[in-house]
């Protein structure tokens, strides 16, 4: 996860995380609150507005009741009924409408049960009334309430007995006041509580503040209880439906609906300024995580950019100054650049007193190898001399000893020259060469000096002309031949059998923005014990070898700013593989 490698991405995301996790909680938890706050409140709404519809009802009920009370005591209205003559009763009870002007119906029995007089807008429904148990049980001295079922509601009915004497009362007939539970009614509720109100009876609808299209819906919450929920076309609405008949669990049924949707509304309202909040406070504190991050690792930016400084020029000298106008010190970074600055003032103390040991230890070295490779050259010489001086010498003897005192002064004059040229800075002259053509002179160069093995060249035409010092890689690569057909010839060791093909090959390839030089041989390789010490100086397994071919090899290779490395297996070959640039910086 790439995001978080770096130490600023792991504070700055941890802070982020944190801010939008606490966010997030206390969002869903205020969030959480809200909706059951909401959801209480909805159920004590609709829960108080049935309590005041129960009200509104019991007291109209009662109304009706003491006014129907009033009109039953009348002397006139009881003689009227006397007389058992409806045109009577009906002149008579005629002059009492005044007083129930609200009443939807109004009517009067005999003792039988007969209707006698009739008055109100539902008039039609009084013989349907006067057969119904409320007149009977009114005949019998008991008022009574009932309702009854009309096309555009329900009519709410109080009958009353119209008594006669008071010891022992004599019923001369009833006296009935009945209301409608209608639409108006139902929209006058709505006005008063805030909620919708339906009427129904006997699993039908009657009167209803909703379209007529809910019907069917409502029709089945008649039969329920407690507080549901039902939707009604795009709307949601909590129901509770209450008996109109005091303590009856079935008949008419009063539908009290409250919108939920209205409610959520105002519920999403909130969450929208709450989430609105959590956003603001979530990019405050993201921005403020930042800010943190980068007063942590700033510090550590400038150690780290001095760090890889150091690490790429491999100057000790270079020293972490943490800058002095920042607002916020941090000890830890500081401690941190002075532990920095006193280790690099250690390593190049140990680095001189390295370097010094190591001119001493070389030096040596070198004095062992000069001393032990001039010897041998020595004792040739002067043993050569001395035959010279013989008086029989012969002139092929002669000309014998003279050829191998010229042998061992040349001899003689590479070892210097080698010495020279490893222990001196090498001094390169870049300009575009023709690698591909300098392979091909280094290959019959080094088969001049070592005749042997011939070199298969493998070229890529397509390598563009390189920036380099071509003298210099000349003769890096033609030490590498050589020890190549050396490894080959099996010179100093026994020859290699590794079937057919060309014993030498010198490829070259285009590598992206370098070039590719691969010397192959198909000699006795190299063994694994001596493989990280070839490029050492003054290692050699070769007898009259001083050790510093590969050596000035890789000092060329690399002061031209190219890698240089080397893999080989016992009794299969090895394999050089020089990288360089197209031009040297």
């Amino acid at each position: 996860m790439t995001f978080v490698a770096s130490l600023r991405s792991r504070i700055f995301f941890a802070s982020a995380l944190l801010a939008v996790l606490s966010c997030s909680i206390a969002l869903y938890v205020v969030n959480k609150r809200v909706t059951r706050e909401a959801e209480r409140s909805l159920q004590r709404d609709i829960l108080n507005t049935g309590a005041i519809v129960d009200q509104l009802r019991t007291t109209r009920t009662e109304t009706y009741t003491v006014t129907a009370r009033l009109i039953a005591d009348s002397p006139k209205l009881k003689a009227a009924v006397d007389t058992k003559d409806p045109a009577t009763v009906q002149q008579e009870f005629s002059k009492f409408g005044e007083q129930l002007r609200s009443a939807n119906l109004l009517f009067v029995t005999n003792a039988k049960g007969d209707v006698l007089a009739t008055s109100g807008d539902a008039s039609a429904a009084a013989p349907l009334l006067a057969g119904q148990p409320a007149i009977r049980n009114a005949l019998s001295g008991q008022e009574t309430v009932s309702l009854l079922p009309q096309p555009h509601g329900i009519l709410q009915v109080v009958t009353v007995p119209i008594n006669l004497g008071l010891a022992a009362p004599q019923i001369l007939g009833t006296l009935s006041a009945g209301f409608l539970l209608d639409d108006a009614l139902a929209s006058n509720l709505k006005m008063i509580t805030g909620s919708d109100v339906a009427f129904g009876m006997d699993g039908r609808v009657l009167a209803t503040t909703l379209p007529r299209d809910d019907d069917p819906v409502l029709a089945d919450r008649l039969r329920t209880t407690g507080v549901s929920t039902t939707t009604l076309g795009h709307e949601q609405f909590a129901v509770l439906p209450r008996p109109l008949i005091a303590g009856a669990t079935s008949g008419p049924v009063v539908l009290i609906l409250r919108s939920r949707t209205d409610q959520l509304l105002t519920l999403t309202e909130i969450q929208t300024g709450l989430a609105a909040t959590a956003i603001v406070a979530v990019l405050l504190a993201t921005l403020l995580s930042f800010a943190v991050a980068r007063t942590i690792t700033r510090p550590l930016a400038a150690i780290t950019d001095v760090m890889r400084d150091v690490a790429r020029t491999g100057d000790l000298t270079r020293k972490i100054t943490l800058s002095e106008g920042r607002r916020w010190h941090d000890e830890d970074a500081e401690l941190l650049a002075t532990t920095f600055n006193t280790l690099t003032d250690s390593i190049g103390r140990i680095q001189r007193e390295m370097s010094q040991k190591e001119r001493l230890s070389a030096l040596g070295r070198l004095s062992t190898v000069i001393a032990h490779e001039v010897r041998n050259p020595l004792m040739i010489i002067k043993g050569s001399l001395h035959a010279l001086r013989q008086k029989d010498l012969t002139d092929s003897r002669m000309h014998e000893a003279v050829s191998d005192i010229n042998e061992e002064v040349e001899r003689l004059n590479r070892i210097v020259n080698e010495v020279l040229d490893f222990a001196r800075p090498i001094r390169f002259e870049i300009a575009p060469a023709d690698l591909n053509a300098l392979c091909r002179e280094s290959a019959n160069a080094s088969h001049a000096s070592a005749p042997g093995a011939h070199v298969a060249l493998d070229l890529d035409t397509a390598i563009p002309t390189v920036a380099t010092d071509a003298g210099r890689l000349r003769i890096a690569l033609v030490n590498m031949l050589v020890n190549a057909g050396h490894a080959v010839n099996g010179s100093d060791h026994a020859p290699s059998t590794n079937g057919d093909g060309p014993q030498v090959t010198l490829r070259t390839r285009a590598n992206g923005d370098r070039v590719t030089i691969v010397i192959a041989d198909r000699g006795i390789g190299i063994e694994p014990a001596h493989l990280a010490h070839v490029f050492d100086p003054y290692f050699t397994t070769k007898r009259g070898g001083t050790g510093l071919g590969l050596a000035i090899a890789k000092n060329i290779v690399e002061g031209l700013g190219g890698t240089i490395g080397i893999d080989s297996t016992p009794g299969s070959g090895t394999e050089i593989r020089i990288n360089l640039p197209y031009n040297r910086a």
